[in-house]
């Protein structure tokens, strides 16, 4: 597939910047996704239901959903570089207060400051990452993204090295690295924002190639990636929030050995978040959504019947293949909607944000009134929304007749 066709605009990608802001979402993940890793820690020690856990991450995922498109749609018109530091010093500030919160109002506080920070630090980086990509969209995504996944990953593993041994105060050392991000975001809004991001916007190539898609066309195929970004980040609030909990009780695992078998989960989702950009690039948006959302309905199905080193190597399967999808889904939409990829990146990374924060509420609530193991049994269909993808338009073929009728055929 051409570069016309995927919407590519020549140019060489600004390494140095997207190496800046993937560290820095990095940081921004591994900082909120301690939250998540350290439950177990905070279920005993506030003796909390799985309810009250879902609640937590209602707050801070719900916060986030609420805001990220506002703050998308409002850094179209009036880029705001600058505000990447004051997200990401929310961030330090949600850490503080979880370190020292006496009961559980204070955590939800806490968890507030968490979703505010990301709302402000992931429309305005993924906007910036698209503008220092150099026209290979997915890749930047991708590797934007596989920032926040490595991020993801590595916070079970400081849950279990850090938190768990020396408790609940421990989570203000994690401020620290985030005092660092503020650093280098505030460099990356001095020298990007003032040469890229306050330049007066022409209209880009990849705008002026824009697939020209009736209005009803455009709206339906959002409500069909928002039924996938439903499908797939309420399968993963059941891993997330409560794959620890299901090892724990299903196969009798220590916490910190769960630890580590969620660890290797997020590692295998980083690895699939990264190459799922690229491959998009080459073959097509569409093409990787149908393979990563529907692809991995017979792992999810087969995941709540098997033994120990099964579900691992299952998770880890499932990791992979599900987790490529969203750079896809978020370019593909980006592309849908030209000119607007603030508003897009907080839309969707909003609705992410939001479906995993109701799915980890609904499910702990679910998991209240049931069992855990049933909830994974009816977590393991949620793929299968996956065949919703048929109803998405060709939007490289589209953009290549817009190209071919600017030019004149």
């Amino acid at each position: 597939m051409t570069d016309a066709v995927i919407g590519r605009r020549p140019g060489a990608a600004s390494f140095p910047i997207l190496g800046a802001i993937t560290f820095c979402h990095l940081l921004n993940d591994l900082s909120t996704s301690l939250l998540l890793a350290v439950y177990p820690l905070l279920k005993s020690g506030f003796d909390l239901s799985f309810g009250q856990i879902g609640l937590l991450t209602l707050v801070f995922q719900g916060t986030a959903s609420l805001l990220q498109p506002a703050v998308g749609l409002f850094t179209d018109h009036r880029p705001q570089p600058y505000a990447l530091p004051f997200g990401m010093a929310c961030i330090a500030l949600g850490l503080v207060v979880l370190a020292i919160a006496p009961n559980y109002p204070a955590l939800l506080v806490g968890c507030a400051f968490l979703g505010v920070g990301s709302s402000i630090f992931h429309p305005e980086s993924s906007r910036i990452a698209r503008l220092a990509s150099g026209g290979a969209h997915g890749f930047a995504q991708s590797l934007f993204q596989v920032g926040g996944n490595f991020g993801n990953s590595l916070a079970p593993l400081a849950a279990a090295l850090v938190v768990l041994p020396f408790g609940q105060r421990s989570i203000a050392w994690f401020a620290v690295p985030a005092v660092a991000g503020i650093a280098i975001l505030a460099l990356v809004g001095h020298t990007f924002g003032r040469s890229v991001v306050a330049r007066p916007r022409a209209r880009s190539s990849s705008a002026a190639h824009a697939a020209e898609l009736p209005p009803g066309v455009v709206r339906r195929a959002i409500a069909v990636l928002i039924a996938l970004i439903f499908s797939k980040y309420f399968y993963l609030a059941s891993i997330t929030s409560y794959y620890i909990f299901y090892l724990i009780h299903h196969f009798g695992l220590s916490a910190e050995n769960a630890q580590l078998c969620l660890f290797a989960f997020l590692v295998s989702a980083a690895a699939g978040t990264f190459i799922g950009g690229p491959v998009g690039d080459r073959v097509g948006r569409k093409r990787v959504i149908w393979c990563s959302i529907l692809g991995v309905v017979p792992f999810t199905l087969a995941l709540p019947y098997v033994g120990l080193s099964a579900t691992i190597a299952l998770s880890v399967i499932i990791g992979l293949i599900i987790s490529s999808a969203f750079s896809a889904i978020v370019v593909y939409a980006q592309e849908l909607i030209p000119g607007r990829v603030g508003m897009v990146s907080g839309l969707f990374f909003g609705v992410a944000f939001g479906m995993a924060g109701l799915g980890a509420a609904a499910l702990g609530e679910l998991i209240d009134l049931t069992s855990i193991d049933f909830v994974y049994r009816i977590c393991s269909f949620l793929p299968l929304i996956g065949v919703l993808t048929a109803f998405l338009p060709e939007v490289e073929h589209a953009a290549l007749a817009a190209m071919q009728k600017q030019h004149g055929g």
